[in-house]
């Protein structure tokens, strides 16, 4: 359990995080989600007590990262992949972090099977792809068996055979019962990860709630209506309550009405259909809509420079 209260940082006149109350529960992959400049990641750090909160309490388990007797036997963390010395080998990358903190032998063996990487064991980090050094940043974390576990961007740099086996390894740590908490930028991804959403914009939290719930209550369902009679449908569709709009290649997108109630209406009043299809929004859509006053860092429009 990672517990969060009214978590602030500050640099400056800056405020990077604002008042970030929230739990990560155990037993389920937690999505950490939010704009660039967020403060998605400066809120990891602060969970890690890489650094001070200015006002506020992040605990793991009941307790701060400083005061946890044994830190990688309790937590694992990837924030940075390229974070290791270069001339240092694979192995020995995960030797330093074994026996600085009491773990055995074979358990580095088991982390470099898990992740991929016996057969490169020897290579110096340095020389790794960003694919790969993931996969070691990810061993790290590992490595000590913690019940806890965070990951930041994890799936950056990884070909479609290692996003699903991320995605694949996140949900099984889950469903051992250990807490995960994971920040990512493809929506696409999350929406076949997570089971728990937390959302936040310019450092306030905007969404603590359940993926399912998030997509359902962030906007009504459309319906996407083909039709050689668009402005006579539009018009009825009106009459009964809807909210019509004009879509592509001579449809239109109804909101407001089932789509068997607009197949009644179209009935009605003599109007011939060629499609009528329901469409429930997207993660992405519903996580944009939250969002979309929370970009710090949006392109200008009509900039083609």
């Amino acid at each position: 359990m990672i517990e969060l209260r009214q978590l602030t940082k500050h640099y400056g006149r800056t405020t990077a995080v604002d008042g970030l109350s929230f739990d990560v529960r155990p037993g389920m992959v937690t999505g950490f989600l939010g704009p660039n400049g967020a403060g998605k990641t400066t809120t990891m750090r602060m969970i890690l007590g890489l650094d001070a909160p200015t006002n506020g309490t992040a605990t793991i388990r009941g307790r701060r990262y400083a005061d946890l007797p044994a830190p990688m036997r309790e937590v694992g963390a990837l924030l940075d992949a390229r974070a290791v010395h270069p001339g240092r080998s694979v192995l020995n990358h995960l030797k330093s972090l074994a026996q600085s903190n009491g773990i055995a032998r074979n358990r580095i063996e088991e982390v470099l099977g898990l992740v991929g990487l016996a057969q490169i064991a020897d290579r110096p980090a340095g020389r790794l792809s960003l694919g790969m050094s993931q996969r070691l940043g990810i061993a790290a974390a590992l490595l000590g068996d913690p019940e806890v576990l965070l990951f930041d961007e994890p799936v950056n740099g990884l070909d479609p055979e290692g996003v699903v086996w991320i995605r694949t390894l996140m949900r099984d740590l889950a469903a051992e019962g250990r807490t995960v908490l994971v920040s990512s930028h493809l929506m696409s991804e999350m929406a076949l990860t997570a089971d728990h959403l937390v959302v936040i914009g310019r450092g306030r939290l905007l969404a603590d709630v359940e993926l399912a719930e998030f997509i359902r209550s962030s906007s009504r369902e459309s319906v996407l209506v083909r039709t050689p009679d668009a402005e006579e449908l539009a018009c009825r569709l009106r009459d009964a309550g809807a909210a019509v709009r004009p879509g592509a290649d001579d449809t239109l997108v109804a909101e407001g009405l089932e789509s068997a109630v607009i197949g009644k209406v179209a009935l009605a009043h003599g109007v011939v259909l060629h499609e009528l299809t329901p469409h429930r929004i997207s993660l992405e859509e519903a996580y944009m809509e939250l969002t979309r006053d929370s970009v710090e860092f949006g392109a200008v429009e009509g900039s083609g420079r």
